[in-house]
């Protein structure tokens, strides 16, 4: 039997008084005080309740459990009571009577040792009186962390004597008056926390045991216990099950992704009990990892509450002891010394804080926080910022249903009732669930621009520097807890979640926000790093945002985004939507109900009952429309969930099959491997004859290898390290690692200069001693700069991304008296006295740097003269001993200045500055006669211009319009493998499966993401949602352009995916087109994804595939051939006899439909060779590529074909014009250090071009 996942029950407990002592005490004559009665478990119910033996002897129970490894229970030894009646009346089972104890089954990780006393926390107290039932919830945690969560009710019996009494309104009442009430707790415990859902299967229960003769009890809690057993449970996303228990239909809902927690839960109930600053508080206390008690009077609320809590931190999960109800003999769980959330009774509240020190006390009845020692809470608050934008959403969420009652009749179905109310509390869940996580994005916003992914290190010193002073105390208490140190792991892992997810969506309109409400300040390296792939652009060079949404416009200055953004602030803050502008595309949810149940104890009714839930999932497959991919992905889960427990295994793989390509995310990969591994030998041939099948059969294998191989790294990849300064001497490869760790700089070349400036005149080694000193001088000019505050007469001289970078002493200027300012952008002289502003250059307006000396009476002081054009009088300042360093900035930047213009390039303005500020932490540092020549070592750009000539061609500075560079943040460039322009996007494939976005508005990078692991040849936009790609791995990846997530596959090749193109087929229906390396070819229609026609073409490497003119045009190393659709080989184009033989191959060709034309370039050929599509044996026409060894990519735009290659006499990338109509090269464009690698068009205005790895960036240029 294959291995299940856990199902809704794991057990249900039956907890009460023991019959003897409940007898001995009704034959009590005078009971003056009821007493308190120790519980005990009474009945264990746990699954399979059915079976039936194979002929392999193995037991198969159909239930949606795990059958899991069991163990004894033994119950107290009872005293023979084989002849007495029990209290009431009934007679016991003589076969249970004669044994002294009794051994009950339960599941091998179900503790029962402490369950009774929680089931009674108050402890197990008689009634003289009829009382109301009472829930409550529990959690229990094993030692690996994982959650098992119990819902209880507490209801109470009549105890009678013997005779039997008759039935009146359901009761079971006896001739003459019960004596007392004996309280049971039927406990009903799951691994998942379906709160709602099991009170109310609870509730359903309740109506059957009233009436219930004590002989029908155990039976009766069986038969529920079955039930419930045989509910399988939705996967992740929009597909809730319900299922009816008379009177009621019970809903389970289901997770929103494979992340997300489940919930099943009121989560308004904190704000209800809680002020808004109170609830800070205490989620402060909770990220502090402090040691917090609730009390309630009510124990259902402490859970709940609790639970709520720990909710609204997520992702972040709490790490430490978790009893969120303590029994009362259990309060010395409150003495540990370690951080814990438990919840008591009201009742010990003085008790407890009188024994215990150091504890957060929370009263939830009166919404109110302290410590134990004292009624104040000295603790550091939540940051002020992310504080009070999360109290101004609460104050708008809408807390009580009754207003929404107000427009509504009153209601007669109860279930109608309670799908309005659990639609209303799901809407106000999704958005609490917005604005906790917007707070929790808010605290930690930031944290990954100071991880290095590369060695596993957070930089702590350097995060706590960037935040505000007031909230610096508890960024240091919460960076020191595990539950931060376990989000950071997330981080490094690089996880998906719903916190990465927000933080990029709102990243921008934070930094946004913060450039309106302060000056600017140097912003951190890592900041600087990140924001570098569209920052210090000229306004020339920026992009529209009116026609961002389509088409990048190059040529249109920006216009402010300001207004925009404040003209969205809403007049009203108590009228917006408390998540506006957080809301993620809402999707609607879909309920798919079960067939009602069957006698569960029964094994032929239990697999009809299956066959059942088989055809109406079958039916519900057949009437979702193949647009809703992700509804069929999740009924396609539930289908082949069933036909596993019910032994339909080859069924159940070809529904696991189904959902692998429709939604991979929530592929059953544990599940599948054991079916795979419990086929019988009859069935595994019989999967053989099926090649999907066994092609999934494969992957999981393969999958497994993986995981397996990825969690024998594991100790590295839990592992976070926290920047330390190095011990010990470091030769260049430790120095390299120290300060990408250090978050100083990550380029390679960049830190080879700044080793051998340090190291100049000595070993090439650097001591700890001189590091400490460099990392300090870095640290504290870094936060010199920040601490820099301008007057508003100086910022609105500024742009509002500008910073001042670098500020000199005081000193005489031929302009006055002052200090001068470095910014990215430009100098300029904040004058003495009345702080003022006075230009002295923009670093493009330079002429000339130069050290020179001003006479002072006998003295001659150094001073740096600038030349500035369109100004008649130089600039002079008597910088003394500054002048050298200041001579060699000034040109570094002036030189980074000229390189950014020329190559369109904004990131050689960064790389300048970065250089500029090593060179001042050089100097610093040295304090020597050589430290001015060390740190000459670092003026990298004023070192190029000095030696090659900076010229870009003319004609390559016209056309070439801006630069991306995808390597930004990497220690070395990557290869930029596909490119794909989608309406407001960018699509990039760099190594390894790694698929970057950019936002075609302002070249910001908006998502990336990872598809396989392998590289990607290809990618196809094939309509508004779907992004194809075509990968070494075999397999095509499917990306949703709305939600940003790889969650289907086409795994039907068999070899790396080579090419893939779109057309139509005869009935207008939209088709595509894959092909790969071995020669195969498959026909898809999109809207199933299911392979129309699949064929195969003999030939070398087939590289990509082109519909036109109802023929397919396939492309491969040693040929071009034209296949009809049906698949038959129309004719071949082969290599020319002098090109055969040498290591001249086929590598692009592009058709022209209008003229009838195939254009076709070779790797190792500087040619274009042009054929007639109606006779290919020749070319009709050569065009030679000057200075060309290869070309590697084509694309045709307006009336010219363009065209990637390589220079001989450079190895340099080169981009060729072709005209069409005359065979004319128009153009040679220089934009590249390496071959050109992928070309796209931005609609046939803009061609982006992508280069090998020695330049890894991307170019955007103008088509004329």
């Amino acid at each position: 039997m294959a291995e299940l996942p856990s199902g809704l029950l794991e057990a249900c407990v039956v907890v009460g008084a023991p019959s003897d002592k409940l007898r001995d005490l009704y034959q009590q004559s005078k009971l003056t005080e009821l007493p308190l009665l120790e519980a005990e478990v009474l009945q264990v119910h746990a699954p399979p309740f059915v079976s039936k033996e194979t002929n392999s002897s193995q037991v198969i129970g159909p239930a949606f459990s795990r059958v899991q490894r069991r163990r004894s229970f033994i119950k107290k030894k009872r005293r023979d009571r084989a002849a007495e009646g029990l209290p009431n009346g009934e007679t016991a089972n003589r076969a249970e009577v004669s044994s002294a104890t009794e051994d009950i089954s339960v599941p091998k990780d179900l503790d029962l040792i402490a369950l009774p006393q929680l089931c009674f926390p108050g402890g197990l107290q008689l009634a003289n009186e009829q009382k109301e039932d009472s829930y409550h919830f529990l959690v229990f945690t094993d030692l690996f962390g994982n959650r098992t969560h119990g819902v209880i009710v507490q209801y109470h019996r009549a105890v009678q004597s013997c005779q039997e009494g008759v039935v009146q309104n359901g009761h079971r009442w006896n001739s003459s008056k019960s004596r007392f009430y004996a309280p049971f707790a039927v406990c009903v415990i799951s691994k998942f926390p379906y709160y709602n859902a099991l009170r109310d299967c609870l509730s359903c229960l309740l109506v059957q045991l009233r009436p219930a003769r004590q002989a029908d009890f155990e039976e009766t809690i069986k038969e529920f216990s079955a039930k419930l057993s045989l509910v399988p449970l939705p996967p992740p996303g929009q597909l809730h099950v319900s299922f009816s228990l008379r009177p009621l239909q019970v809903v389970l809902p289901s997770r929103e992704d494979q992340d997300s927690p489940l919930i099943d839960i009121d989560l308004h109930l904190p704000f209800l009990c809680f002020s808004h600053t109170t609830l800070l508080q205490v989620l402060s206390c909770l990220l502090q990892e402090q040691r917090l008690v609730f009390f309630s009077a009510d124990w259902a609320r402490l859970t709940l509450v609790a639970e709520s809590l720990l909710l609204y931190l997520q992702p972040l999960s709490w790490q430490q002891p978790y009893v969120p109800v303590l029994a009362r003999g259990m309060l010395d769980f409150l003495m540990a010394p370690t951080a814990f959330l438990m919840g008591c009774h009201i009742s010990h509240f003085e008790e407890v804080a009188a024994e215990t020190e150091d504890l957060i006390l929370v009263n939830v009845d009166d919404g109110i926080i302290q410590s134990s020692c004292s009624e104040t809470l000295d603790l550091p608050a939540l940051p002020l910022a992310a504080a009070e934008s999360f109290m101004l959403r609460a104050e708008c969420l809408q807390l009580h249903y009754d207003l929404e009652l107000c427009h509504l009749g009153v209601g007669t179905d109860v279930n109608v009732l309670r799908c309005q109310r659990r639609d209303w509390q799901r809407r106000l869940n999704t958005q609490i669930q917005n604005i906790t996580l917007e707070l929790v994005v808010n605290i930690f916003r930031g944290v990954q621009d100071f991880l290095n992914h590369e060695h596993r290190v957070f930089n702590s010193e350097e995060f706590l520097r960037t935040r505000e002073p007031a909230d610096q105390p508890f960024y240091k208490k919460v960076l020191e807890t595990h539950i931060f140190h376990s989000f950071l792991r997330d981080r490094l892992n690089r996880k998906r979640d719903t916190f990465s997810r927000m933080e990029q969506t709102t990243r921008n309109h934070a930094h946004r926000k913060h450039a309106m409400t302060e000056s600017p300040r140097r912003p951190p390296m890592s900041e600087l790093s990140r924001t570098g792939y569209s920052s210090y652009t000229s306004p020339d060079n920026r992009l529209s945002k009116r026609l961002g949404a389509s088409l990048p416009n190059l040529e249109q200055p920006a216009s402010d985004t300001m207004a925009a953004i404040s003209s969205n602030r809403p007049a009203s803050l108590r009228k917006m939507t408390p998540d506006i502008g957080l809301k993620s595309p809402h999707r609607a949810v879909k309920v798919f109900r079960l067939p009602e149940f069957p006698p569960p104890l029964a094994y032929h009714y239990v697999q009809n009952y299956y066959s059942d839930m088989v055809a109406s999932l079958g039916k519900a497959i057949n009437s979702t429309p193949p647009d809703e991919s992700a509804l069929l992905a999740r009924y396609h889960y539930l289908r082949g969930l069933v036909n596993t427990v019910s032994n339909r295994r080859l069924n159940a793989l070809e529904d696991f099959q189904s959902l692998y390509k429709t939604d991979s995310d929530i592929f059953p990969s544990q599940m599948v491997k054991s079916l795979v591994d419990s086929l019988p030998e009859a069935e595994r041939l019989q999967t053989d004859r099926h090649p999907e099948l066994k092609r999934l059969i494969s992957r999981v294998k393969r999958d497994q290898e993986r995981e397996r191989a990825l969690n024998g790294n594991g100790h590295e990849e839990g592992a976070v390290k926290r920047f330390q300064l190095p011990k010990k001497y470091m030769q260049l490869e430790e120095f390299v690692k120290c300060v990408q760790e250090s978050g100083i700089v990550k380029d390679q070349g960049t830190i080879h200069r700044l080793f051998d400036a340090l190291t100049v005149g000595h070993q090439k080694q650097v001591g700890p001693e001189l590091f400490r000193v460099f990392y300090t001088i870095w640290k504290e000019t870094e936060a010199e700069a920040q601490e820099v505050c301008l007057p508003a007469s100086v910022l609105e001289h500024m742009e509002p991304s500008e910073c001042v970078f670098k500020l000199s002493s005081s000193v005489k200027t031929s302009r006055g008296v002052g200090k001068i300012a470095m910014t990215q952008r430009r100098l300029f002289l904040l004058t003495d006295g009345r702080p003022g502003y006075m230009e002295v250059a923009q670093y493009r307006d330079l002429e000339e740097v130069k050290v020179s000396s001003a006479p002072f009476l006998l003295l001659r002081i150094p001073s740096l003269k600038l030349r500035v054009r369109g100004r008649k009088e130089t600039f002079e300042a008597n910088l003394k001993t500054e002048t050298e360093l200041w001579n060699l900035m000034v040109k570094e930047m002036w030189a980074g200045r000229n390189m950014a213009d020329q190559h369109k390039d904004p990131q050689y303005m960064q790389q300048a500055l970065t250089n500029a500020l090593l060179m001042d932490a050089v100097v610093g540092s040295l304090q020597s006669s050589k430290a001015i020549y060390a740190a000459s070592k670092l003026a990298h750009f004023d070192r190029i211009k000095m030696e090659v000539p900076m010229m870009v061609p003319k004609t390559t500075a016209e056309t070439l319009k801006h630069k991306i560079n995808p390597s930004l943040e990497l220690a070395a460039p990557q290869a930029v493998d596909v490119l794909l322009y989608t309406p407001g996007q960018l699509w990039v494939s760099v190594s390894g499966g790694k698929v970057m976005v950019f936002d075609a508005s302002s070249w910001s990078l908006t998502h990336t993401c990872h598809v396989g692991n392998a590289r990607l040849n290809c990618m196809l936009g094939v309509d508004k949602d779907q992004v194809w790609m075509g990968s070494e791995d075999s397999v095509i990846y499917i990306i949703s352009m709305v939600a940003m997530v790889c969650n289907r596959q086409l795994t039907e090749h068999r070899a790396e995916v080579t090419g893939l193109a779109l057309d139509t087929d005869k009935y207008s229906q939209k088709v595509a087109y894959s092909c790969s390396a071995e020669g195969s070819v498959m026909v898809w229609e999109v809207s199933t994804l299911q392979v129309k026609k699949h064929f195969r073409l003999s030939c070398d490497r087939l590289q990509s595939v082109y519909s036109c003119s109802g023929s397919l045009w396939c492309c491969s190393r040693d040929s071009i051939m034209e296949v009809w659709r049906t698949g038959s080989l129309k004719h071949r184009l082969n290599l020319s006899e002098q090109q055969r033989g040498s290591t001249v191959t086929f590598n692009s060709i592009l058709l022209l439909p209008e003229t009838e034309e195939l254009w076709s370039v070779c790797i190792d050929s500087g040619e274009v060779c042009i054929w007639h599509i109606k006779d290919t044996t020749k070319p009709f026409q050569r065009v030679t590529l000057q200075d060309c060894t290869g070309c590697y990519c084509m694309i045709k735009v307006k009336n010219q074909v363009w065209v990637g290659g390589v220079a001989r006499s450079s190895t340099k990338g080169k981009i060729y014009i072709v005209d069409t109509e005359r065979y004319q090269v128009l153009k040679e464009l220089h934009g590249h250090n390496d071959k050109v690698t992928a070309l796209c068009s931005a609609e046939d205005r803009y061609i982006l071009s992508g280069a090998a790895k020695h330049d890894g960036k991307i170019a955007i240029w103008k088509v004329e």
